[in-house]
Formats: C-alpha cells, structure tokens, sequence
C-alpha cells in the first residue's frame, strides 16, 4: 500500500485492498478514507471511488515528510483531529495502538489519548456476560475491545465480532441485536470506530440466495378473465402480470383483469375481503378486488372496473368512438370515467342502474374536466415565478424519501429555481432520459411515497395521521413543500386528499366536522360505532364505562343523561380524533403548502383545487391521447393515412389488441406515464417522417412517425419500437 508501506491484504481490518496497474498504485482503502490530506473531489466512477489519482500522488508525497509515532517509519498520512495534538501515524499502526477511526463526517482521526470512550456509571453491573452476536463471555470493563449497547443495558459486544457483523449487515441491516434498535445503534457504533459500509446485507447480494421461495401462485381467479392467452399467462412489466392477494397470496389476477396499475400492490381477493368484513376490521378497502357478480335489473353485472387498457364495450358498439358524444357513450355503457373520478373518500360500489350511473359520472367527469383546466392555467400563473437558475437535486430512486429530503434541505435549494434531478444509482438514466422527464418521475415516485408513508392514514381518503418522530424532525412542513412544488414544476397532484383534510387546509379545521369514515384506527372507530349505535341510555353508560379511559385521553368524558347525548359525545370524539389530536402536523403542513403560493391560490379556488387533490387523475383513453398531441403533418401524410393510422392505433391499444399500453406511449414520447396537472411544456406534437422506426424526442415531448403503406406496418413498427425502448430503458 503507497500510504502505510503493508502487503496485508485483510478487508476486514483494513479495507478491500486495490491494485491500478495503469497508474502503478495499490492502496488500502481504508487508509485512503482516513487519511487527513486527502478530500473526495472526483465523481464516484473517477479515480479511486472519487479519489482522484493525482491527489493520492499529492497525499503520498506529503505523507513522506511525517514520521509514525508509533512505528516510527516515514509516511504517516493520518493525524489526529483533537487541538494541539500533532501526532501522526500509519492506519495498521493506529488500530495496533487502539486509535478511533470514524467513518462518518469528516472521517476524524482521534490517538490514543484524545479517543472517545463509552461512559461507565458506577451502578453498571460488573462482571461478565455473553456476547450476544458470538455467546462467548465478555468482560464489563471499559476497554478498547469491549462496548455497550447505547440502547439496551445488558447488551455487550466485542468489538472485533461488531465489526464483521456491520461488513455483513451493511447499513440497512445493521442495528441491536437485543431491541433491534438501528438509529441510536448506529450512530453510537460509529462514534466508537466501528466501520458500516453503505451497502445491502451481505446475504441479499448472493445470487439467487433464495430462489426456492420464487415459485409464486400465477393464475387469474377474476371471474372474467381478459387474457386470450389464458388465466395462467403472465408477462411482467405488461398488463398481464399476475399480481397475488397480499393478504393469503393463494389468489391471483391480471393487472388488466382488475383494473390495476403496475405499482399497485393493494389487491385482496373476494374471500379475504369476505373474512375483513366478517371481523368488522373492514371499513373500505381499495378498489381492486376480485370481481363478483350481482343481478341487476335481471342481467347478470360484474362489480369489477373496466381495465383502463382494454375498457369493455357493449356487444355491437361502434369502434370509432373518438367521433362519440359523453350522452352516446353513455348510453351504450361506454362511459370514458369510472369511480376512480369520484372523490377518494367516496369510492363505494353504487347500486344504481347501469344508465343512471354512468349519466351521473359523465356529468362529473365532464365537470372535473373543465375544473381540472382551471387548474392548470392557475399553476402557469404560478410557474412565472420559477427563474431559469437551476438546482440539481441527486436522488437515489431505492430512497427516495430521504434523498428528496436532503436535496430539499440543501443550502442553495430555491423552489423559485428550475429543478434538475439526476437519479444517482442509474448510470445511464442522463442518457436516455431528459431532465423533464426524469423530474417528472422524480415527483411521480414522490407523490406515491407520501401517499403510503406514515405522515398520512387512510385507505383511499387520507387525512394525516400522527407521527411524533416525524413532527420532532418537521417532516409534514417538508411534506407539505414537496406537494406544492410538483403542481407548479410540473409533478403529478396527490390525489389521495380526504374531502376533510382539503377542507382543513383551506377553510381551517375550527370550521371543519369530520366524519366516521375518517376514521383510520379500527379500534377507534368500534368504539365511536357503539356509541353511535346504541339503542337504550343504559347500553350507552355500559359503552362509556367500558372506555372511560379513552375518553379521558381524549378530554370527552361528560356526564351522559340523555340517549340523544351520545350525538354530541360522538362529534367531540371525532373532531378530537381526526382534527385536535393532529393539530400540529396540520399546521405545519398548511406552511409547507404555502411555497410558491398553492395554498393561497387553494382558498381562492378550492372547487378547482380539489378536483386534482382530491380526486386520482382521469384515467387515460385514446381520446384524451388524440387530443393530447397536435399533428404536424404534410398534404402527402393524408394520402397514406397517417393520422387515420394514428387514431386506429390508439384505439387496438385501448381495446387490447396490443402489447403495449397508453401509458407506454406518452412514456416513450415524454418520459412520464402521466399527464401532469400543469400540462406538459412544449405542448406534444407529432410530425410524420419519411422515417424506419417511430423516434420519441422527450425533450421536445414530439413523437416522429413513420410513413407507412399500410396500417398492419404501421403498427408492426409502433409495437417493435416502444416495448423494446421501454423493455431497455427497465432494464
């Protein structure tokens, strides 16, 4: 090694030793860490890890004027941090001699004196116990080879056993092997020199460690399977991969058949719905289930969703419903919108008749339509204050919370500066993708962790729910800024708003009067149930009695005289519940949705406002893709059919007659499977080229198209072109 002279070749104690022939350099790489003279300025494919070849040269060169005080040999490149200590020595040295090596921060060195050591009380017990990773007896003394558990008080460990249980653990793994405690664990561990490398568990890299758990159920148990190739065929990445019933994973359907995205995980099949529902632990679940039928009107209806990829048309219905009227389709029950357009605490299965229903939906659909344009020309208004200084935002896609945080968080971050994200653990993503588009997936992968992280409770309506850790660390202000900038930079709305929450936010929650279904806690929710439904004065005070102690905590025990007191008693448990009790997280949210005035704009129009909060975004159809994009086109385009070829293309992929989605298409063109709520900037275009394959130019969101002679090669090529983009882009 050019710092510390050794041949050792020992990871464990001293880091993977590396060799460069090219540069004639072999290095520990632990020496490299801790030497002091020595800075990281190099990206991590630079170099030795961002270590740049001619400041190793540099560090070795100044190494050689300083002698080991331990050794006593030339090329101590490491020194103690404490003040007016000038101490130097060799890595291997400095673990012989009980040095602290911090691998954190700054990398600090501390000698043999200057050290930081764990505090032994006098009431520590003395004597031995066992070491809980290696079970052999360890001594309760203060020494080098010994520590404590920062968490736990009878927990000891050797040092050494510590060590190769971090190498092995990585940093998502490694914490008390007592309490299982990971973040006062760690940071303790590396105060004390114990090394936890940045990478997953040792026995999650081995390959194919467990692929005798990999043979999963695939089959589709929908009664109404779409698949024309059959309930057991399963295609990943495709609307027809199997997903299984999270709960017993013995029932399967197509993503197609259940109306599902992708990234959904939350389907539960009909006889575990059956059993949640039986327990009174099922209040509303998620609306993808398997399909049941019921009579209506005599005929036999299927509660399932038409797929949003291949929606059900009624027998002899006209394809070319692109030429169709709202009222039309209606009335062939072609409806374009589905419950999803209901708001999301709203999203019960209706027993009205199939006609009435759908002329209901239509009639919303049609008015989030024209809420949802509003909206986005209020967020153009907003973008004007976006400057074309830009702000690099590194986000690591696997963490996703806390890389967005941190850049969030960072000194020069300005929600008023144009945001450019760049995901560190895809090399090629600055390749393939545009800054837009990787924005756009940057707050796409965002808005879903917020919707299933533990600032917000709920099944589809959510309202925030408690989380001290998350209030001590101001995570819902956080929360809060983050939605706000994805509407105005061009993200995707949260939609998963409960009706309660957006009105808290905008008219204040003093003004707000919550209702049971906004009622996350099961538990709670029995309670406020008995209450509510009881029949007598006396079934009322047995029901007080019996949770007295609850409605202590929740400063609603009164005095009850009257059944027609329990209404007032339910209300004060409600508002206590929903709105007092997270009065704090709410009202550091409202101040993070003040950034760039969404808030403001919010109050001034809430109607508008809550169509993209409070309701998932419209499911896409191959109209709203042909009125998506504007086509540039030739007189000689006409001639060869190219926007007819367009349109029936649109319409296969909608019908299913083809093996890639609408979702793929306006990925391949933009970089986003959504439509943002501010629109995309440039408008999509199409232009039609004497061309072999379709070319998606997502920093132009323009789709070039091939002219073709006949329909069949138009889409041969449509179909090559975008499943292998997207199947190398995954890749």
């Amino acid at each position: 090694c050019v710092l510390c002279g050794r041949t050792d070749d020992c990871p464990e104690k001293y880091g993977e030793k590396r060799t460069y022939v090219e540069y004639n350099l072999t290095v520990h790489y632990y020496c490299l860490l801790m030497s002091s003279g020595i800075w990281q300025r190099g990206e991590e494919d630079e170099g030795v890890d961002g270590f740049l070849i001619k400041d190793i040269r540099k560090e070795v060169n100044r190494a050689a004027k300083l002698k080991c005080n331990i050794c006593k040999k030339k090329g101590a490149s490491i020194g103690c941090v404490a003040p007016k200590c000038k101490r130097s020595y060799h890595f291997p040295c400095g673990l012989q001699r009980e040095c602290i090596f911090q691998f954190m921060e700054d990398f600090r060195s501390y000698c043999w004196e200057h050290k930081p050591v764990q505090q032994f009380t006098d009431k520590e017990p003395r004597g031995a116990s066992p070491c809980t990773i290696c079970l052999d007896l360890v001594e309760h003394l203060p020494a080098y080879t010994v520590l404590k558990s920062p968490c736990c008080k009878n927990a000891w460990f050797h040092r050494e056993c510590l060590q190769y249980q971090a190498l092995s653990a990585g940093i998502f793994f490694f914490r008390c092997t007592v309490c299982n405690n990971k973040d006062k664990f760690q940071k303790e561990m590396l105060r004390m020199g114990i090394h936890i490398p940045e990478r997953d568990a040792s026995w999650e890299l081995e390959e194919n460690a467990y692929q005798d758990l990999l043979h999963c159920y695939q089959h589709c148990d929908v009664k109404r399977c779409l698949c024309k190739k059959g309930r057991d065929y399963n295609e990943t990445d495709s609307k027809w991969e199997i997903k299984r019933c999270q709960c017993c994973g013995s029932r399967g359907t197509h993503l197609a058949c259940s109306s599902m995205k992708s990234w959904e995980q939350n389907w539960e099949c009909m006889e575990c719905r059956s059993i949640f529902a039986k327990s009174g632990n099922y209040r509303k679940r998620k609306k993808n289930s398997l399909a049941t039928s019921e009579k209506t009107n005599g005929t036999n209806c299927l509660l399932e969703e038409p797929s949003p990829k291949s929606p059900r048309q009624s027998s002899g219905s006209p394809r070319n419903f692109l030429l169709q009227s709202p009222k039309i389709m209606c009335q062939n029950n072609l409806s374009p919108c589905s419950h999803l357009e209901l708001p999301a605490s709203n999203r019960v299965t209706m027993s009205l008749s199939p006609v009435i229903s759908n002329r209901n939906l239509s009639l919303m659909q049609k008015c989030l339509r024209e809420q949802r344009r509003e909206v986005c020309n209020i967020l153009k208004e907003l973008k004007v204050q976006v400057k074309t200084q830009t702000t690099r935002l590194n986000i690591n896609a696997e963490n996703i919370w806390s890389s967005a945080v941190k850049g969030f968080r960072q000194r020069n971050f300005s929600p008023t500066n144009t945001i450019e994200v760049s995901f560190s653990n895809c090399k090629s993503g600055s390749k393939t993708n545009s800054f837009a588009a990787s924005k756009r997936h940057f707050f796409q992968l965002l808005m879903h962790h917020l919707q299933n992280s533990s600032l917000f409770e709920g099944s589809s309506g959510k309202n925030l729910a408690l989380d001290f850790q998350a209030v001590k660390e101001n995570l819902y202000f956080e929360a809060g800024k983050m939605i706000a900038v994805s509407l105005v930079h061009g993200g995707p709305s949260p939609g998963f708003f409960s009706k309660t929450l957006f009105d808290c936010l905008v008219y204040g929650p003093e003004n707000v009067k919550p209702t049971l279904e906004d009622v996350a806690d099961v538990d709670v929710a029995q309670t406020v149930k008995m209450i509510q439904y009881a029949n007598s004065l006396s079934s009322l005070q047995s029901t007080l009695q019996d949770c007295c102690e609850f409605l202590a905590a929740a400063e609603c025990l009164r005095p009850v005289t009257t059944l027609c007191d329990k209404n007032m008693l339910v209300n004060d448990i409600l508002t206590y519940h929903v709105i007092k009790r997270t009065i704090v997280p709410l009202e550091s949210f409202r101040q993070g949705l003040k950034t760039l005035g969404v808030l403001e704009k919010m109050q001034m129009h809430p109607d508008a406002f809550s169509s993209i909060l409070c309701h998932k975004p419209e499911r896409l159809s191959a109209e709203i893709i042909c009125d998506l994009f504007t086509i540039h086109s030739s007189s000689d385009v006409n001639k060869v059919g190219g926007a007819d070829f367009w349109m029936s293309y649109l319409q296969d992929v909608e019908s299913g007659e083809s093996v890639v989605t609408l979702e793929d298409i306006l990925l391949f063109v933009t970089g986003s499977c959504y439509i943002p709520s501010i629109g995309f900037d440039p408008e999509p275009t199409i232009k039609f080229l004497r061309i072999r394959y379709p070319i998606g130019k997502r920093f132009l969101n323009c789709l070039e198209l091939p002219k073709t002679k006949t329909y069949q090669q138009f889409k041969n090529k449509m179909e090559i072109t975008i499943r292998n983009t997207l199947r190398v882009e995954r890749e």
